[in-house]
This record gives C-alpha cells, structure tokens and sequence, in this order.
C-alpha cells in the first residue's frame, strides 16, 4: 500500500521518504516517492527539485552524518520511485539533476515501478 496516497508532491516538500543501507553496493540510499501522475507543470516541477534540494542538503550539510553517524562517509545514491515513466520536461530536469548530483559524486536513480531503473 502506498503510505503517500493523497499527499500531493508539494506538500511532501522538506520530507525524506526513506534512508537505507544498500550493503551490496556500500552505498546509502535516500528513496524519493513520486506517486502522483506527472502533469508537466512548472509547480509539480519546482516541487521536486525542491525535493532533491532537501535530499542533497541533507546529505552534504551534516544532517545525515548527525543522525546517522554508523552511515558517515559512504557512497550514497537518491533513488526516485515514480508510479508512471516521467514527462518529458520532467525527463529534462532529472537529467540536469543528474549531472549536478555527479559534482558531489552522488548517483541519482529513477525505478519506474512497471518498467525497473531506467537512466536519466
């Protein structure tokens, strides 16, 4: 059952869906849900690199060390869940999020839940 039915995108703004330890990969795994169908509109876009705002700052500003000190200093990687392939100009965002994320060496995932990880 999916916890965030009925929450919209924007109101999920400042929240992290889920942190965990992927041990195969040695990496920290933020997931994001994204469970709303895209609409391609410039809020539910703001919205989510809002999202991914909130994921990175607490990534890199001390946050997740702070609460999370035995996860310090491992690879970590935002993985978004999505409902339904992104549009297109969310397709485009994600792939300049993408790029930016690989600056402070983070991964950025996208599981479309019918079809498994496509790249950005």
């Amino acid at each position: 059952m999916d916890e965030h039915r009925g929450i919209k995108t924007q109101d999920r703004v400042g929240m992290i869906d889920m942190i965990a330890q992927d041990t195969k990969r040695g990496e920290i795994v933020l997931r994001m849900d994204e469970p709303d169908p895209w609409d391609g509109s410039d809020e539910r876009l703001l919205a989510l690199q809002e999202r991914f705002n909130t994921y990175v700052s607490f990534l890199l500003d001390g946050e997740m060390a702070s609460e999370h000190p035995e996860l310090a200093g491992k690879r970590a990687r935002i993985e978004l869940r999505c409902s339904q392939m992104p549009d297109t100009r969310a397709l485009e965002l994600l792939g300049m999020i993408h790029d930016q994320l690989a600056f402070q060496e983070i991964k950025l995932e996208v599981v479309v839940r019918e079809l498994g990880v496509i790249g950005c």
